[in-house]
């Protein structure tokens, strides 16, 4: 079988959701499955780390697709063309659109419907590309797959989907985000927070991620406490962010906010492994690997009470109201001055991360591979 996959968020340096998912899953299916060819797609050149294995041949198809206008021209003429010449069974497109005008069956991966709900934390290109499109990319892909079972089911509420046409993978963390002994735990925090114990906000610096609202809560947490408790920031700017970074020049406690944009892997598992606790109050996720990273890291968790927040924190975590600084606030409060209750977390935490790896969702995509291809 020869299988294409759209890689053309595979990027050098510069990897997180859709970059994460592509390269975990599809490094194992190809190294598991040496029988079958896979084709990667790229819209631009590329590292050569991304080919995994043997079996992998890559083709670049340009121009680059990062905008609507683009989108539309790489997915509906260049494509289609590139895979007639490619041949293959079946296409994955991992970031939830596909072509509408190649033959040959799609596997589309939808994360989750945030653009419905927060309409505002996109450009509105973007969001009349997704309101325009994204029920005919779901109608044309031959099967879905998404990332949990939240996700699912706001695909069946708002787009009328068949249920048998969707099943659910779930994501995960990398294996390099464990425990860490006491000693590099106070090293990282000499390098990172000043010898500080410290709280970790993890995500690109976009609205939806709420950064906003995590620095009202360190302020009130700041006030209420009077600690000495750093709050680290690990993300690369994102999208709208100018008025995040003004907001901190002037925020009182800055001397204790720390900036760290995008930091690799190895890196943010060592850093994530000695916070205190992580701060993932997102207004919405289709999964949120940070919770699982923290869990698997042996660290507790503050995250949102929506979407599919709880279904992944599951009774290991804590839930605020993105919405309220004040609540976010709170459960900070809780986690700092109760240390049973910061313990239970970390155990708990630790036994509900075993439920998500990336063996399994590799092994729950080559099923639904194996499906959509024999569709054919």
């Amino acid at each position: 079988m020869k299988i294409a996959v759209n890689c053309i968020f595979l990027q050098k340096n510069n990897l997180e959701g859709y970059g994460y998912f592509v390269q975990e899953t599809f490094k194992r299916l190809a190294q598991q499955h040496p029988e079958h060819e896979f084709v990667f797609v790229f819209d631009r050149k590329f590292d050569a780390q991304f080919i995994y294995s043997d079996n992998i041949t890559s083709v670049i198809v340009s121009p680059k697709a990062r905008h609507p206008l683009a989108f539309k021209f790489w997915y509906d003429v260049k494509l289609p063309l590139a895979l007639r010449s490619i041949k293959p069974d079946i296409i994955i497109q991992p970031y939830g659109f596909c072509s509408l005008i190649t033959s040959v069956p799609q596997l589309l991966m939808v994360h989750d419907l945030a653009f419905k709900h927060y309409p505002t934390f996109i450009s509105k290109l973007h969001l009349f590309y997704y309101k325009n499109y994204t029920s005919k990319f779901l109608q044309k892909a031959t099967h879905i797959a998404t990332v949990s079972e939240f996700s699912k089911q706001e695909i069946i509420d708002h787009y009328k989907i068949d249920a048998k046409k969707i099943n659910v993978v779930f994501s995960a963390a990398k294996n390099i985000f464990q425990p860490l002994d006491i000693t590099r735990q106070q090293n990282i925090k000499e390098e990172y927070a000043d010898g500080k114990e410290f709280f970790l906000f993890t995500g690109g610096i976009h609205p939806r991620k709420n950064l906003l609202n995590t620095l009202k809560a360190f302020s009130l947490f700041k006030k209420w406490q009077q600690s000495n408790m750093k709050l680290l920031i690990a993300g690369r700017l994102a999208w709208k962010f100018d008025d995040v970074l003004e907001k901190i020049k002037t925020f009182k406690y800055r001397n204790d906010v720390v900036l760290l944009d995008y930091v690799k892997e190895e890196t943010l598992a060592a850093i994530t492994a000695s916070a205190y606790g992580i701060l993932y109050p997102s207004y919405w996720e289709g999964f949120g690997v940070p919770i699982v990273e923290a869990m698997q890291s042996g660290v507790p968790v503050i995250t949102g009470n929506t979407s599919s927040m709880p279904e992944i924190g599951g009774t290991a975590a804590l839930y605020a109201d993105a919405n309220d600084p004040d609540s976010i606030a709170k459960q900070m409060l809780s986690l700092y001055k109760d240390e049973s209750l910061r313990k239970k977390l970390i155990e708990e935490g630790k036994l509900q991360a075993t439920k998500f790896s990336w063996d399994k969702t590799a092994g729950l995509l080559w099923q639904i591979i194996l499906n959509t291809a024999q569709s054919k």
